[in-house]
């Protein structure tokens, strides 16, 4: 018997490579299309060469030049390399999209970084000596405005010895602004390319504006200008001295700050000043995930509740699904594609939307499953961590058996009715039969979309972070997590995203986690499906 995967035939080659030459001897114009495509993706590409280039992103640089050298390695030859043309786009979103975000979460789970490691130490350095500044003891006032340009604010000022007008955007150096109109007091009146904010809009935006502060100069111990009121603006000049020899900060009453070697200036007395930056910290993600008493109690809660989650909802989903199918797959029933639809219509609303609809009616006083069904009980559904965790897993319910259904009617619809039909000749009952043919055929088909809904379960973030919010909240710990939540969503609350400190080095450690455990499932899940195969 042949091979539907084997290797092309001699005959098979030369009509694909007849094909090919009829498609590029079709006329000047599908050259011109290509030349013309791959031109602007070649100019697309050196201009993100270029670009990373001037940055120092290295990497990013070797990638760009890699890929522009494989686009046009493979595109230009006419009649070479067929397959390649094919592959090659999928290949490049692939490394993209999905291998380079795991890379990058690989590599952000080995840093500090999060809130107060974001940037790098000459950030860090400069940002330090720009918050921690003081006036200058009779320093001269500058005229000042406070415009926007390009939805930035900006600092506006004149300077009193040149009598130029400055602008610069917070942290930047202040620099000449060609015709802008003062008023007869001194005053700025207007300037080109800007929006001076009036006194009604500055008033408004006092806390903003009290934090603006731009450079004199490229060196930030010739001070800063900053303003209070919009209109006056003053020198003032950071009280941490920076030794760029000894690497150290020295603030206004001696104390020294030395690097700590972990993202941070640190005095011997444990002080530290922010912000510190991104550094490597090997193994300490982990280690904090199942180490730290503060981390590790909440993350084994979690990890427990997550696979109980994810079993349950697969157990109870695929039994009330298969139990539908079956019974409406009776040939004899009437209306089978009415309630067909009927079972298969909680599948056609959104997930969000139904889980914020069953919000509703989980609440304690006034929902209509405690007011109405329950005949005025006041269960806290939502608020109550086993009655939570029990609304969960309805709600899971109501979302998930319409696909079980559905792959369950199909399943049972591609049984042979031959095999059904011997079983009752044998003297089969109708539990022997389901027992010991009908379930072992399905699970055959099933058991990877079973897999499959373990692990979209095991993430199942939509409904958690509608329904409940992952609380109620637990106690005794500094992580905002509760009891519902699963993994996913405790990642997203690690990384900041709901409120509170960002850490994603943290998060993407939880990821690194979730992302191994969810492998591992899913090989042996089908490693046992291909016995299952082999058995059947």
């Amino acid at each position: 018997m042949s091979n539907s995967t084997s290797t092309p035939s001699a005959p098979e080659r030369e009509r694909a490579v007849r094909r090919a030459q009829a498609t590029y001897s079709a006329g000047p114009l599908p050259w011109i299309i290509k030349i013309v495509v791959l031109g602007a993706l070649d100019a697309f590409l050196l201009l993100g060469a270029f670009t990373a280039f001037a940055h120092g992103a290295w990497w990013i640089l070797a990638g760009i030049i890699t890929l522009l050298v494989l686009l046009n390695a493979i595109y230009l030859p006419p009649n070479r390399m067929l397959p390649a043309k094919y592959l090659f786009p999928g290949l490049v979103f692939l490394c993209i999209f999905s291998l380079g975000v795991i890379a990058y979460t690989f590599y952000i789970s080995f840093t500090n970084y999060g809130d107060g490691h974001n940037s790098s130490k000459p950030d860090a350095v400069a940002a330090i000596q720009a918050n921690n500044t003081t006036r200058v003891p009779g320093s001269t006032a500058y005229r000042s405005a406070v415009a926007t340009k390009d939805g930035k604010l900006q600092l506006v000022v004149l300077d009193p010895q040149t009598k130029k007008v400055l602008a610069a955007p917070d942290g930047g150096v202040l620099a000449d602004v060609e015709g802008a109109e003062t008023t007869s007091i001194g005053g700025i009146k207007s300037v080109p390319g800007y929006e001076v904010l009036s006194f009604a809009q500055v008033t408004a935006r006092t806390q903003e504006i009290a934090g603006l502060k731009v450079k004199v100069d490229e060196d930030p111990e010739s001070g800063f200008i900053r303003t209070t009121t919009g209109s006056a603006a003053y020198l003032y000049k950071s009280t941490m001295r920076y030794d760029e020899a000894a690497d150290t900060f020295t603030d206004a009453k001696g104390v020294v700050y030395h690097d700590n070697g972990r993202g941070a200036f640190v005095a011997d007395t444990g002080q530290r000043i922010e912000p510190g930056w991104k550094v490597g910290v090997g193994l300490e993600n982990f280690r904090r995930a199942f180490t730290s008493p503060d981390i590790r109690a909440p993350f084994l809660r979690v990890t427990l509740w997550t696979f109980a989650f994810a079993f349950l909802s697969v157990l109870s989903t695929f039994a009330l699904g298969l139990f539908l199918a079956i019974m409406f797959n009776e040939p004899r029933m009437r209306g089978q594609k009415v309630y067909r639809v009927l079972m298969i219509l909680p599948y056609a609303f959104p997930g969000f939307l139904s889980a914020l609809v069953w919000a509703g009616l989980f609440n304690q006083e006034f929902g209509f499953i405690n007011e109405v069904l329950l005949n005025g009980a006041r269960i806290p559904w939502l608020t109550h961590p086993l009655w939570a965790k029990a609304a969960v897993l309805l709600v899971n319910l109501w979302l998930g058996f319409p696909y079980m259904f559905l792959v369950a009617t199909g399943a049972l619809q591609s049984i042979p009715d031959e095999v059904l039909e011997a079983s009752t000749v044998d003297g089969a009952s109708t539990w022997q039969t389901f027992r010991q043919i009908k379930l072992p055929l399905l699970m055959v088909p099933l058991a990877p979309l079973l897999i499959s809904s373990f692990a979209f379960n095991f993430n199942n973030f939509v409904l958690i972070y509608m329904l409940t919010g992952g609380g109620p909240q637990f106690e005794g710990t500094s992580l905002n997590v509760g009891a519902t939540d699963l993994l996913i969503s405790m990642v997203f609350k690690v990384a900041g995203f709901g409120g509170g400190n960002h850490d994603y080095g943290l998060a993407s450690a939880f990821s690194i986690i979730i992302f191994v455990i969810i492998g591992g499932i899913s090989y042996l899940g089908f490693r046992q499906t291909k016995t299952l195969e082999n058995l059947n």
